[in-house]
């Protein structure tokens, strides 16, 4: 028997406009109706107060590199300095540890109104490299993290096998590698999609993946219409290897052997030509910009305006978890891009949600979500209206309220299939995510 849950919303985001008093009727974890215009709450519905926005989604998360939080804040150092800080935390990795830890990582990410997250995964053997007796022990960790956390979740398995341009993979890379991508696709071909669960396709980076196997893993996505997304020229030394190695940019080199296309989606795409834009925009490949991280580690700033333009759609992710905030992805997009131009209003507020709510989820193979509408996913979150942030504006104002004022603290409800996951701010499943957090990160660091 399917259960139907009804909602009254204070006020409600519905693609372009803010609107008072709106009923959503959940069953089955899709909504069943929308009505506008009731003033007051049904008998028997659960009340959200505030404004009500499609359910987030995170498309790029590296769920393990929340440990690093505050660890990589001493001192100065470059991306490749923090990347050995992040090697460390890899190697201490376990399925058990994996799972408390992503856990509490999702939990997290529901408090901030995360609906849906696209996990890219390549953690995938024991330390040395051996499989373990479930060579998908490390996927369905965070697999049944996800879920006990309450969120949906896209398992990029990521193809990762090799430590540059030539170079097989070192000491601490040898757990991410199958060897070759057939063997990567044997394994990952093993993993089944599920209720709340996509199961779809990553490379590394070009670096990671050797030019000749870089068709075999966007046949695999292609095969089965799963996304595939791509780290994709997030630093100038990336870009300088490929052309030595190549004679070509990393995005050139990707669309010759058949990656890029509609369910792709370049994560960074910071270091581009205006070439490079053409031919992701031509093809309509994503872009997922992660402004809190790229800002952290000082990648600096990409062309989301021009890729916009070109026809890449924008999609939003927390990345490496210097913070978890998909607002304040939103607002930097934006912000970012005041300060490199000097001019403002590249996008409406409206737009940036839509990249953290129907874009995000369509990157990740959930394009029956993002939106407040009948028979759309029941994944909804509701933003405080009377916080010391958003206090004042008016409601009719909400969009930008949310996008240029609220932060993840000023999340009160997060629904995800129906169902009430964080409620008045306290995440239902898991109760003190505060702990959580502390205690299996104190773990990791030993």
């Amino acid at each position: 028997m399917q259960v139907t849950q009804t909602y009254w919303l204070e006020h409600a985001w519905l693609d372009t406009n803010v609107e008072p008093g709106v009923v959503i009727e959940a069953v089955g974890g899709r909504i069943k109706a929308v009505t506008t215009g009731v003033a007051t709450p049904p008998p028997g519905a659960v009340v959200l107060r505030g404004l009500t926005l499609p359910g987030l989604a995170n498309a790029h998360s590296h769920a393990f590199h929340r440990a690093l939080r505050g660890l990589v804040q001493v001192g100065s150092g470059t991306f490749w300095t923090w990347r050995e800080f992040m090697y460390q935390v890899a190697s201490r990795l376990t399925p058990d540890s994996y799972h408390a830890l992503a856990r509490a990582v999702y939990a997290e990410m529901a408090l901030a109104g995360v609906t849906a997250v696209g996990e890219f995964h390549y953690v995938h053997h024991a330390p040395g490299g051996a499989p373990y007796a479930d060579p998908n022990a490390m996927g369905e960790a965070l697999v049944a993290a996800a879920a006990d956390a309450g969120i949906r979740i896209t398992l990029l398995d990521t193809a990762y096998l090799s430590s540059g341009f030539g170079k097989a993979p070192d000491q601490h890379q040898l757990r991410f590698s199958d060897g070759t991508a057939d063997a990567w696709a044997a394994r990952v071909s093993q993993l089944k999609d599920g209720e709340l669960v996509r199961i779809g396709a990553a490379i590394h980076s070009v670096r990671a993946v050797p030019a000749d196997q870089l068709s075999t893993v966007a046949a695999w996505a292609a095969d089965r219409g799963a996304p595939l997304h791509v780290h994709l020229s997030e630093q100038t030394a990336e870009n300088d290897a490929c052309l030595a190695a190549h004679g070509c940019t990393p995005t050139r080199l990707l669309a010759d052997h058949g990656v890029l296309g509609p369910r792709t989606t370049g994560v960074h795409n910071t270091h581009l030509t205006d070439d490079d834009i053409s031919l992701l925009g031509s093809t309509g490949t994503g872009t997922c910009m992660c402004p809190t991280t790229e800002r952290d580690l000082a990648d600096g700033i990409g062309p989301a305006v021009a890729l916009g333009r070109a026809g890449s759609p924008l999609s939003l992710g927390s990345d490496s978890h210097a913070v978890i905030d998909l607002l304040e992805e939103a607002r930097a997009m934006e912000l970012n891009e005041r300060l490199r131009s000097r001019t403002r209003g590249h996008w409406t507020a409206a737009a940036l949600l839509r990249a953290a709510t129907a874009d995000g989820h369509a990157a990740l193979g959930w394009e029956d979500a993002g939106s407040l509408e009948a028979g759309a996913l029941a994944d909804f979150t509701t933003i405080a209206l009377d916080s010391v942030r958003t206090a004042g504006p008016v409601p009719r104002l909400g969009a930008e309220t949310a996008v240029f004022a609220a932060t993840a603290a000023d999340v009160r409800h997060t629904v995800v299939a129906g169902r009430q996951v964080v409620r008045d701010g306290v995440h239902t499943l898991v109760p003190d995510v505060a702990s959580a957090l502390a205690e299996t990160i104190g773990a990791l660091r030993g």
